[in-house]
């Protein structure tokens, strides 16, 4: 299999997701090519992804960045979907991306003059980021739901990409594509369905935290001081609440906010500890 026989390639990324990775894939079946990264999952994902056509490869790494650049190591698509497996692709997107890559890939159209009413004018006239002329991918519009509320608050986030143009993803755990070209931005959603009870969100938050912490430790974070404690929990609230519009989802955007600023705590908690514990090693050396 090679590019031009796969035009499109969906990715993604998963641990320990037997409860969610069937829906998501069920979601993407219409892609060329399915790929699931397991990131070192004691349960049955790679088995259910398996049997809903994908192909499973192995990555363990705790570095989110390495885990997409993998995936695009292994696809073979001239057009790369990333996915996690708590999110679903709608209908609507779908039929939307399919069209979208249809024109960009049509020899006879040019990225200035693709127009079928105001709202695909408005996606194939993109913002401009780098040097080359031609789209090299598209932002696409998340939908979040805490708790199985709808959060008012939508995110764009860079998922869509040919795979030519895809440099590299950086960053460890907040993971940003770096692609060559313009980047346009799709209408319809990607549905995110997070944070599902919270038993899983803190033990989501107990895991990663101390990945967060560890990062910041080493990038030489200053000591974490009571105030600082305040602080980060104020940002962390006030981010969700204010910010992301929690303020306007009632009771679930009372909770979800809270969390945040615990989440928050809990990381810098653990910031605190590793800054302990270097302290008190430095100090027995001499």
């Amino acid at each position: 299999m090679n590019r031009r026989s796969t035009k499109i390639s969906a990715i993604v990324i998963a641990k320990n997701e037997s409860v969610r990775i069937g829906e998501c894939l069920n979601s993407l079946k219409w892609a060329d090519e399915l790929i699931v990264v397991d990131n070192n999952s004691s349960d049955n994902t790679a088995d259910i992804a398996k049997s809903n056509g994908a192909k499973v490869y192995s990555c363990i790494s705790s570095d989110f960045s390495q885990l997409r650049n993998f995936g695009k190591d292994k696809a073979h698509g001239e057009w790369l979907l990333y996915v996690d497996a708590d999110e679903i692709v709608s209908n609507e997107l779908t039929n939307e991306i399919r069209e979208v890559i249809s024109h960009q890939d049509s020899p006879t159209t040019s990225s200035s003059c693709l127009t079928r009413g105001s709202s695909l004018k408005q996606i194939l006239d993109p913002l401009f980021r780098g040097d080359d002329n031609r789209v090299g991918g598209y932002e696409i519009r998340r939908k979040n739901y805490y708790l199985g509320h709808a959060w008012r608050g939508d995110e764009y986030i860079l998922r869509l990409m040919r795979g030519n143009a895809l440099i590299e993803w950086f960053g460890k755990l907040h993971e940003t594509a770096r692609i060559k070209g313009k980047i346009g931005r799709l209408n319809n959603s990607l549905i995110h369905d997070t944070h599902r009870t919270l038993a899983e969100m803190v033990a989501k938050t107990n895991e990663w935290s101390a990945v967060e912490a560890k990062l910041r430790f080493d990038a030489g974070h200053p000591p974490i001081v009571w105030w600082r404690l305040l602080r980060v929990m104020w940002t962390g609230f006030s981010n969700s609440f204010f910010r992301q519009g929690g303020w306007r989802a009632g009771t679930v955007g009372w909770i979800e906010s809270i969390y945040q600023a615990f989440s928050m705590f809990i990381t810098y908690a653990k910031l605190w500890e590793r800054q302990q514990k270097s302290s008190k090693n430095e100090k027995s050396i001499y």
